[in-house]
Formats: C-alpha cells, sequence, structure tokens
C-alpha cells in the first residue's frame, strides 16, 4: 500500500499539476471513441500498451476479458457495453486477451477451480472456447496452448458481443467496428484477429533486432 500512497503524492504533485488543463476538461465530461474490455490481470497495463492519455479509451475489466451474452442476468458487463453505446456513442470495440492467462489456465484445467466456485461458475460464459480447444487443439501444449485459448476466447466473446442490442443496431448501422486483439506478454507485442486471413497478425512489426534481444531473453 505505501507504493501506491507514495505513487499518488508524484501524481498529485507533478503529472496532475503538469497536465491541469486535460484534467480540468475530463471535469467537464468524457467522449472516448474506444471502449477496450480486457483481463483483470495486472500484468495488462491498457493504457500503458496503448500509450493514450486519461479520457481516450473507456475501459471494462475481468478475469478472462468476459462478454456474457445478453439475457443471461442483470450484470455489469450489459450494463457497461449499454452504457459506452448509448451514452458515450463509442465507434470502436477492442476485446483484448493475453498470453499466460490465469483465467484460460481455468477453462482449460477445470480441476484448479475446485476452491474458486464463482469463478467456476464465470467461465461458463467460455464454454464454447474450451469445446474448439479439445476438438482442434490437442497437438498443442502448456503456453503454446494457453496463449491459443486466449486468442481463441476474444473470437468467442466477440461472437457473445454481437448479442447485445445495442451492439447489433450499430453494427448495422455502420457506427461500430468491433476488434480482437491478443497482447504477448513476454514480447510486448499486439495481435489483431485479421478476417482476411483467419489469424492473428502482428498489429505493429518491432525493429527486427528489438525483438530478436527480445526472444532472447525470455528463452
Amino acid at each position: 500500500m505505501q507504493k501506491l500512497i507514495e505513487g499518488l503524492h508524484r501524481f498529485q504533485s507533478e503529472v496532475f499539476t503538469a497536465q491541469r488543463d486535460l484534467f480540468t476538461r475530463l471535469s467537464q465530461g468524457q467522449s472516448p471513441e474506444v471502449m477496450f474490455i480486457t483481463c483483470s490481470d495486472s500484468r495488462i497495463s491498457p493504457t500503458l500498451i496503448t500509450q493514450t492519455q486519461p479520457g481516450d479509451m473507456f475501459v471494462m475489466r475481468n478475469a478472462g476479458n468476459i462478454v456474457p451474452p445478453y439475457g443471461t442476468g442483470a450484470n455489469g458487463e450489459d450494463a457497461t457495453i449499454e452504457f459506452a453505446l448509448v451514452g458515450l456513442r463509442v465507434r470502436h470495440i477492442v476485446i483484448c486477451g493475453h498470453s499466460h492467462c490465469g483465467a484460460m489456465k481455468g477453462l482449460l484445467h477445470p480441476e484448479m477451480l475446485e476452491t474458486l466456485p464463482a469463478m467456476k461458475t464465470w467461465l461458463k460464459h467460455a464454454e464454447p472456447t474450451r469445446k474448439i480447444m479439445d476438438a482442434n487443439y490437442q497437438h498443442l501444449h502448456d503456453n503454446a496452448l494457453v496463449t491459443a485459448t486466449a486468442e481463441e476466447n476474444v473470437l468467442t466473446q466477440l461472437e457473445n458481443l454481437r448479442t447485445h442490442p445495442a451492439v447489433l443496431e450499430r453494427l448495422e448501422r455502420r457506427e461500430l467496428t468491433l476488434h480482437g486483439w491478443v497482447y504477448k506478454l513476454e514480447t510486448g507485442q499486439m495481435f489483431n484477429y485479421d478476417h482476411a486471413v483467419g489469424q492473428f497478425t502482428p498489429l505493429v512489426r518491432p525493429e527486427p533486432q528489438l525483438l530478436h534481444e527480445v526472444e532472447r531473453a525470455v528463452g
């Protein structure tokens, strides 16, 4: 907690003072163009990864970047998505998974969730992902399997997102674009699902030398 308190002090004395105009403007309202749905994992920092400022993205986080299908019961996800579209009129929604995701490990190994009944219930919203993995990815193991699960889960959650009336309405009007991303913790790369080729491809290609150094560091 001391680290947080020290950070608050630096923010108030240095950052807030230097960007006072920005925060004064934000106090009058928000108008983000992007809703960013990602995992609660402490290693994921949406604004750091995208180098965005406060007010640029409307962020929703939960274990496994899950979007429950519409009508499965009152939940914060339904309300947050509705507000993003109807209240803020965002024009893009990104669902971002990541490598080494604990929720995906739990999805693959339900026995890990015996002491986490709420998590076990929550991950039922990713059950189609588990079925896809069982049917098509028996050749993968360990981290490669978890990353592939994170990728398939992003696609599953995009399908769940399309069940929301506010999403469907704006897709039909061509006022909304959906994006599926997966962040690779060990290299800092972000991958986007490319419908044309049917796979995840790098959004930004790093300098070859930098990528080589990172890959060598992580083994």
